[in-house]
């Protein structure tokens, strides 16, 4: 693959294998993204199929498959080691092993686009372009789980550089594209006592 953004590479290599390993599923996890995604699918009405862009391992989606046993998944996933996982896990309906820079839904629509955890570490010049696939990916849904900040700010990461920023990204789609509608958000703490998440605000959006 031939990578835009110093970002690419960065999760691709051996940052992204290693953040792979550490994020290995586990029960706890499993619990946490249960309870959250639980709040949020009841928030929608008659969903069939889910792609998630950023994938990683497939926690996000192995929940959602818990909650909706005969959901469709697709996922968009840039680092092997992952994409090796969810191989192994084999309950996708497709895996795009490739950049979501590069991605193309060739007009191929799901009921809902996910993203969590994952904008924060897209190229801010890139953000328009992310979330157009998005966008174009979703024929109702998308759901943005994030760390927020009501203005753009970069955050050192693990002791580097230009590999993570927050902002308002769900407020920036909004703007973008006129036909979105917000149907839900909410905020998980790091020091919930029974389901917490990494800080993680939430926004459900809806063509």
């Amino acid at each position: 693959m031939e990578f835009k953004t110093n970002q690419e590479v960065f999760w691709s290599g051996e940052f992204g294998d290693k953040y792979s390993c550490r994020n290995h599923v586990t029960k706890e996890m499993i619990a946490s993204n249960t309870a959250l995604f639980s709040r949020i699918l009841s928030r929608t009405n008659n969903i069939s199929s889910v792609l998630e862009f950023g994938s990683n391992v497939g926690l996000n989606l192995k929940s959602l498959s818990h909650l909706l046993p005969s959901l469709k998944l697709s996922a968009i996933e840039i680092n092997n080691f992952a994409v090796e996982k969810l191989q192994e896990w084999g309950k996708l309906d497709h895996i795009y092993h490739q950049s979501i820079l590069d991605f193309n839904s060739n007009g191929k629509t799901w009921d809902m686009a996910l993203i969590k955890g994952v904008l924060i570490h897209i190229n801010p010049d890139e953000l328009e372009t992310v979330y157009q696939k998005l966008y174009y990916s979703s024929n109702r849904y998308i759901l943005i789980v994030e760390y927020y900040n009501p203005t753009p700010v970069e955050v050192k990461y693990r002791g580097h550089r230009g590999k993570l920023f927050k902002r308002d990204f769900a407020g920036e789609m909004l703007d973008q594209y006129q036909d979105l509608k917000i149907v839900d958000y909410g905020f998980v703490w790091h020091r919930d006592k029974v389901f917490p998440q990494d800080d993680a605000t939430w926004f459900l959006l809806k063509k």
